[in-house]
């Protein structure tokens, strides 16, 4: 049986956020916005939600008197991004096995 992949990081952006996050601890909201290549908009409310669920810390402070916000991910962010990749590596074998099988 297949387990169920995790809502909040089973969307494009946010998973993009939290992979990018996985290798750099932090990052500029700039940084996330180019990579992801999202909408200033669109990526503040997908930060939003991984906020909200733990995976991700937001730090707003200012910079040479400019506004700069800093994610970092969390560990209850780490964990739910391996047990996420986890379960793909799950499903990524067991099709394996059944076009062997």
């Amino acid at each position: 049986m297949f387990k169920d992949l995790d809502p909040i990081l089973h969307s494009q952006i946010r998973l993009a956020v939290i992979s990018l996050l996985i290798g750099v601890k932090e990052a500029e909201f700039t940084f996330l916005k180019e990579k992801t290549r999202a909408t200033a908009g669109n990526l503040s409310v997908q930060i939003q939600k991984l906020k909200e669920a733990g995976y991700i810390e937001v730090i707003k402070r200012f910079k040479d008197n400019y506004p700069q916000t800093l994610c970092k991910i969390t560990t209850k962010g780490i964990q739910a991004f391996e047990e996420y990749v986890s379960v793909l590596q799950d499903y990524v074998g067991k099709k394996r096995q059944n076009k062997l099988g």
